[in-house]
């Protein structure tokens, strides 16, 4: 009996744990959200408020007003983001699949070198990879911001991980001892089996390059090809007024098909990483 009442109150200690955190997690955003629908004036005189109020379309008159397009800025990161996270997640497995079921002379020291570029911060290769698009004339396009997406390093070394227990050597070779081509076996019975490690990626990779920022306000001069993070960073302009409820806005705007992707595929999210880190 002592046994069971101290398990009942375990148990009640760690859902309380877990709902206070739960509560604090969701609480920036549901602030967010209500405060896209307040005035400026509401905000500033009460920070902090859960009641939704009235100025939701005067809001987001304001926005709109600044040369804000929410449908161009969702098309572009949609491009960006989709094509990055294409490139990245299957690149990433074709590099995982041949660190895996190749033998060759290098193999190691490879890996050794991928892992040693996950150390190098981005920023610092910035200046030479800018002289480098603006003398082959591709600043204000889309392509600087997508194809480097193919050297995902960390991208890698998680889709090895999943590989080395996921996939069997003798399903490989009895595929060659078939006749199949190496780029179908790949695609017909590697990618199958690494699913869940792919959705777990993409969604890390999607949502990652959708808040991207740094970058494409280094390649991106043009108004009409700017993404989502960049219009909103832009609403904070008027150095008279600042017009916090239409700020709250854009940032819901830029955050809502986060929100879709992570509801949608949120089991990919938790048992992609679970196996990973099991299987690893």
């Amino acid at each position: 009996m002592k046994n069971s009442a101290g398990n009942i109150v375990f148990k009640v200690f760690v859902y309380f744990v877990c709902t206070i955190l739960t509560v604090l997690s969701l609480f920036p955003f549901i602030q967010m959200i209500v405060n896209a629908t307040r005035s400026t004036y509401e905000i500033q005189q009460h920070a902090i408020s859960l009641i939704p109020s009235k100025y939701l379309l005067s809001n987001l008159r304001i926005l709109t007003g600044k040369s804000f397009n929410p449908l161009k800025g969702f098309f572009n990161s949609i491009v960006v983001s989709t094509g990055s996270t294409c490139l990245a997640v299957y690149f990433s497995t074709l590099t995982a699949y041949a660190l895996v079921v190749y033998s060759w002379k290098l193999r190691r020291s490879f890996f050794t070198f991928i892992m040693a570029v996950m150390m190098i911060p981005a920023q610092i290769v910035t200046i030479g990879f800018y002289q480098m698009i603006y003398k082959v004339g591709l600043t204000n396009n889309f392509l600087p911001l997508i194809l480097p997406s193919i050297a995902a390093p960390s991208m890698v070394f998680f889709m090895r991980q999943y590989m080395i227990p996921s996939l069997s050597l003798e399903i490989i070779e009895s595929a060659r001892i078939d006749g199949a081509k190496e780029f179908f076996t790949f695609n017909i019975i590697a990618l199958p089996i690494m699913k869940p490690a792919i959705a777990t990626q993409a969604i890390f990779s999607f949502v990652s390059k959708w808040n991207e920022l740094f970058l494409p306000q280094v390649i991106i001069t043009d108004s009409k090809l700017y993404t989502m993070p960049q219009m909103v960073s832009l609403l904070r302009g008027d150095i008279y007024k600042t017009e916090f409820g239409s700020i709250y806005l854009g940032l819901t705007l830029t955050v809502l098909p986060l929100f879709i992707v992570y509801f949608l595929l949120s089991k990919y999210i938790i048992s992609g990483v679970a196996l990973g880190s099991v299987k690893g």
